[in-house]
């Protein structure tokens, strides 16, 4: 029986234990997306994780509406990344990056004033903050349906991101599929009007993503490959009506993938961000997939032990706990205290609620 703090084999990664870091956005990086100094640091400070995996990272400036994130698509990110891996691999620690196209999430404050993209002509509910509008809250504008020409230039742009990924050093990629992004736009009902081939029954919805799948993985190799979904609950306006019989068709698929491992954000009737009546898909995705099934969404360090030891998941990974608690591995393992965040902090520009968390030694000192 594996526990939570026993070794796992993630693809190409040995990882020390089963404790991953979920992707974080923190907004450090310049307004042009390179990444900064200061990330390595919160990176290496978070090395003992089993695994890391980065923040969400722009693949193309189409797909990126998110001040302060960090890009996959210039030279100047990919020379700006390699420092940071550097201070991570120096660490111990192992880390792969999350590629993201937010579709219609992407404001067209930062496209020029032109309509982003998504499956079909939809628009966002709520608001955002760009920094091209001095941080001022606007609406979502309506997004312009894909054209098979911009779907075969967003591929394109998976698989250059991914090699610049390697490039730049890190241990592999993982495709956000999730938290109605991109991908998840294509992949839910509700999103998803078209009526041609990538559009219509869960098959012809899934589509993209196999394709996406398929470029990254010709570049990467499957066992340097992961992907994340949200596949239960409304993420951000996107929703499916019947999720099962959209994802337990893509776990039967990405098992003949052979992929590092598979991740599956799962909000339940009381999330703290996000929550949903609709039952979680890992049950029926575990028996479909025969691969490595990490989890993640609302879990302390019982409940992940639990999950782990009955066989439920092989791995857990934390978002929240990692922000304060660097060591959280750690303190996981001895039952520690653990830090409270500081949220006015999560997505400001400096050091302070990002490098500045104490260890478990630094606090007994």
């Amino acid at each position: 029986m594996a526990g939570l703090f026993d070794p796992i084999t993630l693809g190409a990664v040995n990882a020390p234990n089963r404790v991953l870091m979920a992707p974080l956005t923190r907004g450090r990086a310049t307004q042009e997306s390179v990444p900064t100094p200061m990330m390595g640091e919160y990176y290496a400070q978070r090395a003992s994780a089993g695994l890391i995996i980065s923040e969400a990272t722009g693949i193309s400036r189409e797909g990126l509406g998110w001040a302060y994130a960090p890009g996959l698509w210039t030279d100047t990110q990919v020379e700006g990344w390699k420092p940071v891996l550097e201070k991570v691999h120096k660490a111990g620690g192992r880390i792969v990056a999350q590629l993201w196209h937010m579709g219609r999430l992407v404001h067209p404050d930062f496209l020029g004033g032109e309509a982003p993209l998504s499956s079909s002509a939809t628009q966002a509910p709520g608001s955002v903050r760009t920094y091209l509008s001095s941080g001022e809250k606007r609406n979502y504008g309506m997004a312009r349906a894909a054209t098979l020409d911009d779907i075969k230039r967003v591929l394109d742009d998976y698989a250059r991101a991914t090699q610049n990924a390697l490039d730049a050093g890190f241990d592999g990629v993982q495709l956000h599929a999730a938290n109605g992004y991109l991908i998840d736009q294509f992949l839910r009902d509700n999103s998803n009007h078209r009526e041609d081939e990538y559009g219509g029954s869960p098959e012809n919805r899934a589509r993209l993503l196999r394709e996406a799948i398929d470029r990254i993985v010709d570049v990467a190799g499957g066992d340097r490959t992961s992907v994340r979904f949200s596949p239960n609950g409304d993420t951000q306006g996107v929703v499916d009506s019947n999720p099962e019989a959209v994802f337990v068709p893509i776990a039967r698929y990405l098992s003949g993938k052979k992929l590092a491992f598979v991740e599956l954000r799962e909000p339940g009737p009381d999330g703290t961000f996000g929550s949903t009546e609709q039952p979680p898909i890992s049950p029926a995705f575990r028996k479909a997939y025969d691969g490595v099934l990490v989890l993640n969404q609302d879990f302390d360090g019982a409940r992940a032990r639990e999950v782990v030891e009955s066989g439920a998941a092989d791995a857990v990974a934390f978002g929240r706990p990692f922000l304060a608690n660097p060591d959280l591995p750690a303190r996981l393992e001895q039952d520690a205290p653990l830090n409270k965040d500081d949220m006015p902090t999560w997505y400001s520009r400096g050091p302070e609620g990002y490098t500045d968390y104490p260890e478990l030694q630094t606090e007994a000192a």
